[in-house]
């Protein structure tokens, strides 16, 4: 993490931020941001990172070029990087556009050669942004999410609905009744008629962030 100072410097500077601007932004003091930049602070824990990522408009890796994403100390961050050392963790806020067409650079998952690469090939890594709050996804959790505009199977997708990104349980339990559910409310629409949504995508896998302290 020697380099994460400089590279946070030098990117603050490209966004045309001062120290105290970034500091609001991400949620710290300026003395903080000092400190980060000197390198008097060396570690940055997982949820600092993805905000000064926000705050930048930058990949997060941008911030770990030099491998050492394993820092954040976090189980999801260490998932992230065994589905795929290059993978782009992608900031999702509840206002439109989805991340990856928001982040033109950003690619899907490669093939890994892992057990779960069937399960999460051709998927877009996404955490909530800073502050963000979404139904089945908390701070510091990771969603890998498969771009699609249909109703595939039961499950959670991603849905652009009332202006806004949000995360929702779909089922179909009955041919002409398509069931829409988050943890606290429920909605049925009829599926052979026009929605009042936009499918953008399908939740495949989901990590939840666990202290491993202990």
């Amino acid at each position: 993490m020697d380099a994460l100072g400089p590279r946070i410097k030098q990117l603050r500077i490209d966004a045309g931020l001062s120290k105290a601007a970034l500091a609001r932004r991400v949620g710290v003091s300026d003395v903080t941001i000092s400190y980060w930049e000197s390198g008097t602070i060396k570690q940055v824990g997982h949820e600092r990172l993805i905000a000064l990522a926000d705050a930048l408009h930058c990949p997060i890796e941008r911030l770990l070029e030099d491998g050492t994403a394993a820092t954040a100390n976090t189980a999801s961050q260490r998932i992230t990087e065994d589905v795929s050392g290059k993978a782009c963790l992608l900031a999702l806020h509840t206002m439109p556009p989805v991340p990856w067409e928001a982040h033109t650079l950003a690619a899907p998952l490669p093939a890994s050669g892992t057990v779960i690469d069937a399960l999460v090939r051709g998927c877009y890594l996404v955490t909530p942004g800073s502050g963000e709050t979404f139904a089945y996804l908390e701070a510091g959790d990771i969603a890998a999410i498969l771009p699609t505009s249909h109703f595939r199977q039961e499950g959670l997708y991603l849905l652009e609905w009332r202006h806004a990104l949000t995360i929702q349980r779909l089922s179909l339990p009955e041919p002409e009744t398509l069931h829409i559910a988050d943890h606290a409310h429920h909605t049925s629409v009829d599926p052979n008629k026009p929605l009042p949504f936009r499918i953008m995508g399908r939740l495949q896998a989901r990590w939840q962030q666990r202290d491993v302290s202990d």
